[in-house]
């Protein structure tokens, strides 16, 4: 374990190293794809504070959201503004990222879905290098294993003395692989959604199957097998009223939006008065499930309004 090293009086985060490495080849890996896609990265130049700014502020909230018991203290709150310490999110840099492309970019040629597509492998990409800087830094570490891979952190930072499941090389190994595949998918794909579809579908998949091996803490998230159901049936009920919109009146989509809300507030208030079973996950899991519902929608619904791409 590397958490950190010394070049002359400046000590160096490992994580952050990596960090660095990996936004570089993500945005060369970016600017590459969207050039050969045809699109213009000219607004990026125009844009580029609105850019780094959300980029810098998506990264540190989401690094703060999954250590939130460091940051979160009465005796220290102003210790998230410490950026000094290095933690940052390279997800959720590029979540920042995609929230300037959604609102800068509603009214150009090119879709918000088409910049998925260019962002999506960048990010896969980036965040190999970033899980692979975890690894060495001994952050997001696994569960205890008995399997002869398992790896043994002398840390105070790492809760186990015994050896624990490489998770951070998982999901590293995982998401170079994606990165590739998703090469192969765009090479073949004749509609804009192809390599977001498929590599939300696949990353969602993966990240719910490998957050079961973490052992550190995280935010845990208590749902039943009804709370999922109902999720997809708001889902799917969404991406039914946005496919039929245009042939529906005003009234009745209001009318539709006034009782799904009310029904969904009646079932949380009752929920607790239930006798559900309830299944214990962490915050990434729900976050992938998020993902890939509203992935599903927004491509289906993308495609039905513009057949033409």
């Amino acid at each position: 374990m590397f958490e950190a090293f010394q070049i002359g009086p400046f000590l160096l985060w490992t994580h952050l190293l990596f960090l660095l490495i990996a936004v570089w080849m993500a945005s060369e890996f970016f600017f590459r794809l969207a050039q050969s896609a045809g699109m213009s990265i000219q607004h990026f130049k125009n844009d580029a504070l609105w850019h780094v700014g959300a980029a810098f502020l998506g990264g540190r909230l989401m690094a703060v959201l999954a250590e939130y018991r460091v940051y979160l203290r009465w005796d220290d709150p102003f210790r998230i503004f410490h950026v000094h310490d290095g933690n940052f999110s390279f997800l959720g840099a590029a979540i920042g990222i995609g929230v300037v492309l959604f609102i800068k970019r509603r009214h150009s040629r090119t879709t918000f879905l088409q910049w998925l597509d260019v962002l999506l492998p960048a990010t896969c990409f980036g965040l190999t290098f970033d899980w692979l800087g975890k690894f060495f830094a001994g952050q997001a570490y696994g569960r205890p294993t008995d399997a002869f891979w398992g790896i043994t952190y002398d840390t105070i930072g790492v809760r186990y003395a015994v050896p624990v499941h490489p998770v951070q090389l998982y999901y590293a190994l995982f998401f170079g692989i994606l990165t590739f595949a998703l090469l192969i998918v765009r090479k073949h794909s004749q509609r804009a959604g192809a390599e977001t579809l498929a590599g939300i579908v696949a990353a969602a998949s993966a990240t719910f199957f490998f957050e079961f091996f973490r052992g550190d803490f995280g935010i845990p998230v208590f749902a039943t097998k009804l709370d999922f159901v109902l999720l997809i049936l708001l889902f799917c009920s969404l991406g039914f009223f946005a496919l039929v919109e245009l042939k529906i009146s005003q009234r009745v989509v209001v009318a539709t939006e006034v009782i799904a809300t009310s029904l969904c507030a009646l079932y949380l208030f009752l929920r607790p008065l239930l006798p559900l079973e309830t299944i214990g996950l962490r915050f990434g899991q729900l976050l992938a499930i998020l993902a890939l519902l509203g992935t599903i929608v927004y491509v289906l619904t993308h495609r039905r309004l513009h057949p033409h791409l």
